[in-house]
């Protein structure tokens, strides 16, 4: 595959995995971004400056994850591998539960994707199945490669796939962000390996239900979001995000742990902000540390831009 340029940037936004019920299946697009300049470089060394989230902690060589996915996917499609410069300037919050690894993976392909004479050769499903390998499973990847609303799943002859929901304008997100990080693996490791039969049903039930609420049904939200997977078990290794969420929802507000947590967001009809934000600012006084964000709803995704 030949390469038409050498030199892009990328905006990638963060996500929300695991929306209320969807565990490891529904994804949503959050308007926080990283922006990622990628430039091929005729050396053998590749090199990497970070400003903001992750500046002094992630690695500064080849080993840098948007590294790696940019040369996994050249070799994926065949075309000739070099030298990686990054220039990164990260909000995307790091260790949080909004997807920044999955959009650190994404930026990557869609970057490497972008300098094809034909990008075309890479579809999104393609994307995804590339993000895949570095950050599964796919409901992270997935809002951030099409932005919105996903569903992801996994065919057992295709790979990863994902389609984008509509969502209902009036909707807005959320997100209460504390200082604290949890790693994703510590949270998946107190999940237990079986659950009862009833609460499987309730949650295809609920995850059904939260479609039709994000496609126009606000009011719906609250019961939609409801969850008996994973949330509860985890409410060990984050007892103040399960603290945030229990009262949320005990004031009828639609809560939920972003993606493996910590983060809290809480979706709602905008009708509702005005009750929502007295109800965060007085859960939120005597928790310091904690920030509270409305990013909006991404409806883009990634995207690439050559220079």
């Amino acid at each position: 595959m030949r390469l038409a340029a050498d030199r892009v940037i990328v905006r990638v936004p963060a996500t929300s995995g695991n929306v209320g019920p969807g565990f490891d299946s529904l994804g949503l697009a959050l308007g926080v971004y990283d922006e990622v300049e990628v430039r091929l470089v005729a050396s053998t060394q590749d090199s990497v400056e970070v400003r903001g989230e992750g500046e002094g902690e992630v690695p500064l060589d080849g080993s840098h994850l948007i590294v790696r996915a940019v040369k996994a996917t050249l070799e994926h499609v065949g075309a000739p591998v070099a030298g990686v410069h990054l220039r990164c300037t990260n909000t995307i919050p790091h260790g949080r539960g909004m997807g920044s690894s999955a959009s650190a993976a994404v930026a990557g392909i869609v970057a490497a994707r972008a300098m094809l004479a034909d990008p075309h050769a890479l579809d999104s499903n393609g994307v995804l199945a590339i993000a895949n390998e570095f950050e599964g499973p796919p409901d992270n990847a997935s809002p951030a490669i099409l932005g919105g609303a996903t569903v992801a799943w996994i065919d057992d002859e295709a790979g990863p796939l994902a389609v984008r929901l509509p969502v209902d304008p009036e909707i807005t997100a959320t997100v209460l962000i504390p200082e604290a990080r949890l790693s994703t693996a510590q949270a998946r490791a107190v999940l237990p390996a079986r659950v009862p039969l009833a609460d499987a049903a309730f949650n295809a039930g609920r995850t059904a239900l939260l479609v039709e609420a994000l496609s126009g049904r606000p009011e719906l939200l609250y019961a939609a979001t409801a969850d008996r997977l994973h949330q509860d078990y985890r409410a060990t290794v984050m007892t103040t995000s399960h603290h945030l969420l229990t009262a949320l929802r005990e004031q009828g507000f639609a809560a939920t742990i972003s993606g493996a947590g910590p983060c809290v967001l809480v979706l709602a009809a905008r009708r509702d902000l005005l009750a929502l934000d007295t109800a965060v600012v007085d859960l939120l006084a005597d928790l310091p540390g904690w920030r509270a964000l409305r990013p909006g709803i991404d409806l883009e995704g990634a995207q690439a831009r050559r220079l």
